[in-house]
């Protein structure tokens, strides 16, 4: 019987365990009973509803999300390598709203991997081959035009590897694309942008078209944050997108054509002999 009284739900203890990159935490959501965050040494790196694959929480994965929606005609399954896995958000995302997609994920860290497939487990039935080692190393074992789709989200701690953001590494990106494949890159800078002007130069030294999608105030150089770079050899869908990444809970800007050439400014691409990781994001950025 009823007691009247509201129960409370129990909130489940956070996951702590020690990996390649340093310690990883799960953190339960108390607003929904199976949703989790993953912070790698506290910085926040995923979010997975293992009740809703669909569900996107992190801004940076929502407008990654549409990226996805947008690569081909609703529900036309894929074929995507994603560099590097994280708690795999984004392949249970494209499971979930391409069914019978087929997905290699290649992460670095295979104590991550294993702590992930423990405590986030995925449906065995979607077609996601999870692969370790280097991110540049698999991506050169992927056969040539194989991918719909390559989204580069690799991260060593909280900085992307230098390795991951120099012409030879997107020359090998483009040659695992289809003709008309997309390349997404998660890119984290903050002012003065110096790295992530570098990186729009050195995809525009690739690829025929190009844009970009990111907070307002971190395109200003008002705070460091996440950018997504989208290119391709075809024309992009530049103003769905733009509609899509306005609608956001937390609204973002697309840049293209002239204003994304403007905001490059002289920025030369980077090859292997100059290549840099990304900055290290300060303290603030994780409050």
């Amino acid at each position: 019987m009823a007691s009247g009284k509201r129960q409370r739900r129990s909130i489940p203890d956070s996951v702590r365990a020690a990996i390649h990159g340093g310690e990883a935490e799960l953190l339960p959501d108390r607003e929904r009973p199976n949703g989790w965050s993953l912070l790698i040494d506290g910085a926040p790196q995923s979010y997975v509803d293992l009740d809703d694959p669909a569900h996107l929480d992190f801004a940076y994965q929502r407008r990654l999300g549409h990226v996805i929606d947008l690569a081909a005609p609703p529900g036309r399954p894929l074929q995507v390598v994603h560099l590097g896995g994280g708690a795999l958000t984004l392949g249970r995302y494209v499971a979930a709203t391409r069914p019978r997609s087929t997905q290699q994920v290649i992460e670095l860290d295979a104590a991550l991997v294993e702590l992930v497939r423990r405590e986030l487990p995925w449906d065995r039935n979607w077609r996601i081959k999870v692969r370790g080692g280097d991110a540049r190393t698999g991506l050169a074992k992927i056969p040539e035009a194989w991918a719909d789709l390559v989204i580069a989200d690799a991260f060593s701690g909280a900085r992307t590897p230098a390795h991951l953001t120099s012409t030879e590494f997107l020359a090998e990106a483009k040659r695992a694309l289809r003709p008309d494949g997309l390349y997404a890159a998660n890119i984290t800078d903050g002012a003065p942008l110096a790295f992530l002007r570098s990186q729009i130069a050195t995809v525009r030294a690739q690829f025929a078209e190009a844009c970009l999608a990111a907070d307002p105030a971190v395109l200003r150089g008002r705070r460091f944050g996440n950018a997504i770079l989208v290119a391709a050899d075809r024309e992009l869908p530049v103003a769905e997108l733009t509609r899509r990444v306005a609608s956001d809970p937390h609204p973002g800007r697309v840049e293209h054509g002239g204003g994304l050439a403007d905001f490059t400014g002289g920025a030369v691409p980077v090859t292997d002999a100059t290549a840099e990781a990304s900055p290290s994001p300060p303290e603030s950025a994780f409050r």
